[in-house]
């Protein structure tokens, strides 16, 4: 009796919160090889006091900092009340202003979306699958959106299944406590593989969606175990369930997190060899770990978001740049890679960071806050000016976790930075943490000042002593280029047109440019960069004849020595207690 009471209870207070929702969503999608969402959203206005009322489109989606104007998709807008037509014009290009007048209760609005690019970022809809970012599918009234939001998805007839992390009413309804959850919560729709397991004894689903040839059991297994050792970090898990959405296509397009879910994109071959699979794994705990550093711990920009404009931080670095060093010593703790092949994977990771020209020029501050206008707009001269916040975040991360290691006789660690910043800023402050609460953090964990290290590699680009650092751990840190002859032009190639020339190599001395085909070097037809280098050497002289704008030029340029780094990472012979001791808290051996 008292269950019954209970449950009537919980129901009453669910329909009084369903009640209270002033916007509700409905999505179907009658016709799916169209590509076309049907949208219909209806607005309590029974309250309103002023002449209008205003929907919005949102121009991005939290997660990935690019102004996509997902307004463009969006077609034949009309808006009734108690079934006639109102007034309804566009004001700005992803704002729709509505008229009414007193004693109205009802608006309801419709409009189609266009849904055909399958990735992490947008919304999908073919005659096999539906898939839905809310954020690009579902316009929104700014002034409620600290309010509930109602959705309902009546999926094709031929569609079986609804998988979302959102709070479920009945059927295919259901409810977000606000906009910011409401946009958080990817949908897919179809007939996908649905798998269920616990991490922690907290309900966990995978959304499988492709044809592919896995090993589910194997995979859940190690999904599983990869997830608690990803809670192990802060040593608290922040939700009551989860979903993974994976979607396994011809060719991935990476991942995106959200506050209870993810959406993963994967080659669908990906599963059938040890390091595909591996990278699998390594996606999944990288956007997993973002249920902590990102959704919890967060920059103080990185909401409540505003979902027209920027949100600017200079922590991108730390975000996303050390989630991606997480995922590794995730995997490295998991014992599902071992301590040797970390190491190595180390050396070539730091190597491909240096190896990149925009590292002596970009900061890691500076490339977080140019995200919106640099690394989702590339160029051709990208490489030269700038650096990926992902890799040279994970860097970073990696140096402040030995660093930490050290200072404190491996006391503490990294883990203990993020067990720090989410008791302080997520539990009891509920807001994100600014520039200089965590430089604090650092500090505070680590019993000494991290503002010289910010300083020189954070907002500076001063590159660390590698060997300094790894020496403390008892190893050995080594350029294996240097003992070698390695000729080097500086230039990379795609069927014979030259697609990247890197700053002071010889092809830029010489004066090729990106675009340029390549015809001839020294008088014979190219077939090819590696053939061409396969007998050269430093000092030789080749001359280049190139087609540019339809016209044929020559470049004579000089084989150099490269200047390209492959650091390797080696245990030194017999390594100290000390060293052994700091070296075990690193590993985790």
């Amino acid at each position: 009796m008292l269950l019954k009471k209970l449950a009537i209870l919980s129901l009453f207070i669910l329909g009084f919160e369903l009640s209270a929702a002033p916007i509700k969503h409905l999505i179907q999608m009658s016709n799916p090889q169209s590509h076309y969402f049907e949208v219909t959203t209806t607005l309590d206005v029974s309250k309103e006091n002023a002449k209008y009322i205003d929907l919005k489109m949102a121009a991005w989606t939290p997660g990935s900092y690019l102004i996509r104007e997902f307004a463009r998709n969006v077609e034949q807008v009309s808006a009734t009340a108690s079934g006639n037509s109102l007034p309804i014009n566009k004001i700005s290009k992803n704002t729709w202003r509505i008229s009414i007048v007193p004693g109205m209760k009802k608006v309801q609005v419709n409009y189609l979306v266009y849904a055909f690019e399958l990735s992490v970022r947008t919304s999908f809809l073919d005659d096999v699958h539906g898939y839905i970012n809310p954020a690009n599918m579902l316009m929104y009234v700014a002034k409620w959106a600290k309010g509930p939001q109602e959705l309902e998805i009546i999926p094709h007839k031929d569609f079986k299944k609804v998988s979302t992390a959102l709070k479920n009413v009945s059927g295919f309804k259901y409810i977000a406590k606000d906009l910011d959850e409401l946009f958080d919560s990817p949908i897919e729709i179809g007939n996908h593989k649905v798998w269920d397991f616990k991490v922690n004894n907290i309900p966990h689903q995978i959304a499988f969606f492709g044809q592919t040839k896995v090993d589910s059991v194997k995979f859940i297994a190690d999904v599983t175990k990869m997830a608690q050792e990803a809670q192990n970090v802060v040593g608290t898990h922040p939700c009551d369930h989860y979903l993974f959405i994976i979607h396994n296509i011809q060719r991935g397009t990476g991942g995106l997190e959200h506050l209870y879910s993810t959406t993963c994109s994967v080659s669908r071959t990906a599963y059938e060899t040890p390091g595909g699979y591996q990278g699998v794994i390594n996606l999944l705990a990288h956007e997993y770990f973002h249920l902590w550093n990102v959704k919890r711990i967060r920059p103080i920009a990185l909401g409540p978001f505003d979902y027209e404009q920027e949100n600017y931080t200079h922590n991108l670095w730390f975000s996303e740049g050390i989630t991606s060093y997480y995922a590794e010593v995730i995997n490295l703790r998991t014992k599902m890679v071992s301590s040797e092949a970390y190491l190595i994977d180390l050396g070539k990771d730091i190597s491909s960071v240096e190896n990149t020209p925009g590292a002596s020029v970009e900061s890691a501050a500076s490339a977080s806050w140019d995200a919106w206008i640099k690394y989702y707009r590339p160029n051709e001269n990208s490489r030269n000016s700038s650096v990926s916040y992902y890799d040279k975040g994970s860097l970073l991360g990696g140096i402040l976790n030995m660093w930490i290691i050290q200072k404190t006789a491996g006391a503490k660690c990294l883990d203990d930075v993020f067990k720090l910043l989410y008791t302080n800023y997520y539990l009891k402050q509920g807001r994100g943490f600014t520039d200089s609460e965590l430089e604090n953090a650092f500090s505070t964990v680590a019993g000494t000042s991290a503002a010289g290290f910010f300083k020189d590699h954070i907002y500076g680009i001063k590159t660390p002593d590698y060997a300094s650092i790894f020496a403390k751990f008892g190893y050995s840190w080594t350029d294996t280029n240097l003992s070698k002859s390695i000729p080097y032009v500086g230039l990379s190639v795609l069927n014979n047109r030259i697609t990247s020339i890197l700053k002071a190599g010889p092809a830029f001395i010489a004066g090729l440019n990106v675009g340029d085909e390549i015809v001839q070097v020294n008088q014979t037809d190219f077939v090819g960069l590696d053939k061409l280098m396969a007998d050269k050497k430093v000092g030789d002289l080749l001359t280049f004849k190139v087609k540019r704008d339809g016209l044929e030029r020559s470049f004579e340029l000089k084989v150099t020595q490269t200047p390209l780094k492959a650091f390797e990472v080696k245990s030194v012979d017999n390594p100290t207690d000390s060293q052994l001791m700091l070296r075990k808290k690193w590993l985790s051996l």
